[in-house]
């Protein structure tokens, strides 16, 4: 079964924070929010996660309310369980703590078995002029490509 390609990213995070360590989590959702995943109706502007008691939350994720969701239908930014290993979560609150380290989500996806998947990292906050030469060093790969281009 071939499930619609969902790939929604955070383009926000790779700008304000240098990412380091990468992992793929799952996330515990109802029904009405895969639903609005799988329409493509979700946001990661202004989401960040953290770690209490062994777990890892996913908070301010925007997931639109299903329309043809009833009574029953979910709120749209409620903080979310995400499902890792210990090894994982251990190694996250770790690096959590330090201080100028934070954990960001980067993309949210649809795996192949039809499971909501988020992708987090391990980032370090840029200062005002690492974001300047992130800004330098894109144009320079962009005007290079146009004129290999031609």
């Amino acid at each position: 079964m071939k499930f619609k390609e969902v790939n929604i990213k955070n383009r926000r995070a790779t700008f304000d924070y240098a990412i380091g360590d990468t992992y793929t989590a799952g996330i515990v959702l109802t029904g009405t929010e895969i639903k609005s995943i799988r329409q493509g109706k979700a946001s990661l502007a202004d989401t960040f996660c953290y770690v209490v008691n062994g777990e890892v939350w996913v908070k301010n994720m925007y997931i639109a309310e299903y329309f043809y969701g009833t009574y029953n239908n979910h709120t749209e930014r409620r903080d979310r369980k995400l499902l890792l290993n210990k090894k994982e979560i251990l190694k996250l609150q770790r690096n959590g703590a330090e201080a100028g380290f934070t954990i960001v989500p980067l993309r949210l996806f649809i795996s192949d078995r039809g499971y909501a998947k988020l992708v987090i990292g391990v980032g370090r906050g840029k200062k005002e002029y690492d974001k300047r030469q992130s800004i330098k060093e894109r144009e320079d790969k962009r005007t290079l490509a146009r004129v290999m281009q031609k």
